[in-house]
């Protein structure tokens, strides 16, 4: 799938729109010494206005300890060793995320599929390759980010996560917001952008906004698994993708 949005990125670029080629290296200086634009930047939409302002529960009532755990490892650790909810014990692996500890962007997904169950990692499967693909093209790689789900166990069958399941592990998601501290949010789906602002929205209606997390900004767009069913959602999620971006610069 990588392939293929490479060429999407092309066609956009022959067509006059995005005009990204994925991979390509950064721009090189020019003679005076500025730096050209980056190629993702190239018609990428302006930042969109205000959306919803949401915080998180207060420490006190993550339950037991688990305001206090110190390390991201160590709230993988209790992921792994505690069941919160009736996904828990049909699971292979817990998958509590991974990435960089001080990631400026942090990734939040739906839940494990079937790969990521089996490896104990998130978005490892045809979604996760292309997702790494799409970080390439905003120069920011995979090693720079921090990537989970708001579920972290895997539904039966791929099915959304019910409310109460979502209810007995987002705590392990606002923990780790709190310790990497990220500077941008992007919810990958409506599921993940529902349950980080608390509200019952289509996927539509959250997107084309800069919402506030904990006074984080946060951008909702498609999930990677989405765009491959539907290739008419590329688009928009490029430009979601970029309006993220560019918040990370501002």
């Amino acid at each position: 799938m990588g392939d293929e949005w490479r060429r999407y990125l092309a066609q956009q670029a022959e067509l006059g729109g995005a005009e990204v080629i994925l991979g390509a290296p950064a721009a090189a200086p020019t003679a005076s010494g500025a730096d050209q634009e980056p190629r993702w930047k190239r018609g990428a939409p302006p930042i969109p206005g205000p959306g919803l302002v949401v915080l998180s529960p207060a420490p006190v009532l993550l339950g037991n300890d688990l305001g206090a755990l110190p390390t991201l490892d160590a709230v993988a650790e209790r992921i792994r060793t505690t069941y919160c909810c009736d996904l828990c014990p049909n699971r292979t692996n817990a998958v509590p995320g991974e990435g960089n500890p001080r990631a400026r962007l942090f990734l939040v997904g739906e839940g494990p599929g079937a790969t990521e169950d089996a490896t104990g990692r998130p978005f490892v499967g045809q979604a996760g390759q292309l997702l790494d693909t799409i970080l390439e093209a905003i120069d920011v790689p995979r090693s720079l980010v921090y990537i989970t789900n708001i579920v972290k166990c895997r539904p039966p069958q791929n099915r959304k996560p019910l409310p109460d399941e979502i209810a007995a592990c987002i705590p392990y998601l606002h923990r780790q917001l709190e310790l990497v501290a990220p500077k941008v949010i992007l919810a990958m789906g409506g599921t993940a952008g529902e349950a980080m602002l608390g509200v019952r929205k289509s996927l539509g209606d959250l997107r084309g906004k800069v919402h506030t997390f904990n006074g984080i900004p946060l951008v909702v767009t498609y999930h990677p698994a989405a765009l491959l069913r539907n290739p008419n959602w590329k688009k928009p999620t490029w430009d979601d993708v970029r309006i993220a971006r560019q918040l990370l610069d501002r």
